[in-house]
């Protein structure tokens, strides 16, 4: 891209580091960022409700600057219409389930609030409903997506990384 993109969306997998890259866009460019989980998870991990969700992304994506660290395929058509570019973290595997493992275990231990005040516990992290077992669960399809519409987009540009060194080759870039 010539000019710097204005609205940005980051895909990947389950601890992949979407968040912490949408993180570091923000600080660099300015663009306002928003949680994708602070919009999704109401406090004691009750999920908001899909309609809910939907007005909250379209409230977001209303605006003119913003970079958004998740696209759910139940308001994806809210997201790619609006956004410039998306951005794909297209790790190995091996990387992605160390960092949440790692991550969650920490934040399991320190009961860090994150998500409108939630915390992560190791019951949570063993359970049917575990980040973890998430990851093993929608991996190879998020996978999947990222590489189809790095391949054809679905609208805005699409920048697939394959890993952590050239995602701080790109950011550098910006």
């Amino acid at each position: 891209m010539t000019s710097r993109p204005d609205r940005i969306v980051i895909i990947g997998v389950t601890g992949s580091g979407k968040s912490t890259l949408a993180a570091r866009i923000a600080e660099r460019t300015g663009l306002p960022y928003h949680a994708a989980d602070d919009l999704t998870w109401l406090p004691g991990w009750v999920g908001v409700p899909d309609d809910e969700q939907v007005r909250r992304i379209t409230e977001v994506c209303a605006g003119e600057r913003w970079v958004l660290d998740a696209v759910y395929s139940r308001w994806q058509d809210v997201v790619l219409p609006r956004a410039q570019l998306v951005v794909g973290l297209d790790y190995p595997r091996w990387l992605s389930l160390s960092r949440l493992v790692r991550r969650t275990f920490v934040r399991a231990l320190t009961r860090r609030r994150i998500c409108n005040g939630n915390v992560e516990s190791f019951r949570q992290m063993f359970s049917a409903d575990s980040i973890i077992r998430w990851h093993f669960t929608s991996f190879a399809s998020k996978r999947a997506r990222i590489r189809a519409w790095a391949a054809e987009s679905p609208g805005p540009a699409v920048v697939r990384l394959t890993s952590p060194r050239e995602t701080r080759r790109w950011l550098d870039s910006l």
